[in-house]
């Protein structure tokens, strides 16, 4: 019954969205109440529960898209993300531009949450599109499917090095393994699925406020060495504070890594610099630059609301207890303990939106096998994170970010975003159990 439940919500945010054109964030919002009341939960935890989703989700992402849009607008108004662009674009060759997509969004998201990387990378698809002359998606795809890739399969990545931790689990295995089940998974996810669409449907409008198409002249550029640096701030600090939690956790370092190593902190740093490197030091007035730093927090209001809608309607299915009325249902079966982690982290997936709650729960459920079948645990991490990045749609902020950034509707959305991440969650699954007949 939780889960019938859950799917009217989930039909009543279409119909409401899709048919009548209301906002997305009331429609949440709404939807949020109505699936908590229909669960069992008294009006007053209702509401309290919605608050608490919304409250949750933009405590962690507020400064992070905040930061994250500040950035991004600097170095597109400097033309900092053009040079990028063009450099990448000269290195690669305008025929292989989603493979500098794929390969920078490995990068960044070895080290950055998902949401994270996206807010500092979306200035760069942009811009990557514009100079190559292709599709917006069909730089996005790429890139985004190598985010959303770490952000389930690889260490140093928080989410598996968490469930790793769960798992008792080697980090330095989990990335062996996890490297050559990543890149297919990129690689069809990616590149290959966009293969499948015209590019005319790649299209997208851009949301003006978030990107400004102006081209610049090489003299008005930074140089490509400053850009680089000051985008990828966060990018290095995260990286260290995860080098030394990960190499040296009781180092007298740890506690001013993980301080500035925090994506708020790393971005705000990364900010700052970018006021001197993308302004300032490009004879900009300082008036000029804060008119640039208020213009991109007003492209994200809207945004903002919307994903905390999200986080309300995630909150409310949480705090009905569905994830117990789903580890209940699962116990007591004889498939694979791979098999049998990767479905319960995708189960709780559809069920709960957010990946990083649907891993950790899986692996708390699963844990014990690793003991009774001796499966490798390594494996066991990356089938907890291939599921758990299954099916995103409406109840995850992560399917509201790629809809609102790239200015899709819900149906676009789901044919793009949602099948991507579930190819990348299958072909994950399949190359476990491959390594797994290998090694085991």
């Amino acid at each position: 019954m939780p889960l019938i439940i859950i799917g009217i919500g989930v039909v009543l945010l279409l119909v409401l969205m899709v048919v009548f054109k209301v906002n997305g964030f009331i429609s949440l919002v709404l939807v949020s109440i109505t699936v908590a009341i229909m669960e069992g939960m008294p009006a007053v935890e209702a509401i309290a529960s919605v608050k608490a989703g919304l409250g949750g989700t933009l405590g962690n992402l507020a400064l992070v898209l905040g930061f994250g849009a500040m950035l991004g607008k600097l170095m597109a108004d400097c033309g900092g993300a053009q040079r990028i662009a063009t450099t990448l674009i000269r290195v690669f060759g305008k025929n292989r531009v989603q493979l500098a997509a794929v390969i920078t969004g490995f990068i960044v998201g070895m080290a950055l949450f998902y949401e994270t990387g996206f807010i500092i990378l979306i200035p760069l698809v942009f811009t990557i599109a514009l100079e190559a002359e292709v599709p917006v998606l069909y730089v996005g795809i790429p890139l985004v499917s190598a985010l959303i890739t770490a952000h389930g399969f690889l260490p140093p990545h928080p989410g598996p090095t968490a469930i790793a931790g769960i798992y008792n689990a080697s980090l330095g295995k989990t990335l062996l393994y996890g490297i050559p089940v990543a890149i297919p998974a990129v690689i069809l996810g990616g590149t290959v699925f966009t293969k499948f669409f015209k590019k005319d449907y790649l299209n997208c409008d851009i949301p003006k406020a978030l990107f400004n198409p102006r081209h610049f002249t090489e003299e008005e550029m930074p140089g490509f060495g400053i850009s680089i640096f000051t985008a990828t701030i966060p990018v290095i600090l995260m990286s260290i504070q995860a080098i030394i939690e990960i190499s040296s956790p009781k180092s007298s370092l740890l506690p001013y890594a993980n301080f500035f190593g925090d994506p708020a902190i790393a971005l705000l740093i990364s900010v700052l610099v970018a006021i001197f490197t993308f302004g300032i030091n490009r004879g900009k007035k300082i008036q000029e630059v804060m008119n640039s730093i208020t213009a991109s927090i007003a492209s994200i209001g809207m945004i903002l609301l919307i994903i905390g809608g999200g986080g309300a309607f995630k909150q409310v299915i949480i705090d009905s207890g569905v994830d117990i009325y789903i580890a209940h249902m699962m116990q007591g079966t004889n498939l694979s303990p791979l098999l049998l982690a990767w479905l319960i982290a995708a189960v709780l997936r559809v069920s709960l939106g957010s990946a990083t709650v649907a891993g950790m729960t899986a692996a708390g459920i699963a844990g014990p096998l690793i003991g009774i079948t001796g499966v490798c645990p390594e494996l066991m991490v990356i089938a907890t994170g291939a599921g758990s990045l299954i099916f995103s749609h409406v109840n995850d902020a992560g399917f509201w970010i790629f809809k609102e950034y790239f200015n899709l509707s819900i149906g676009k959305t789901l044919k793009t975003w949602t099948v991507m991440v579930t190819i990348v969650s299958f072909i994950g699954l399949a190359g476990v159990l491959i390594i797994n007949a290998f090694i085991a």
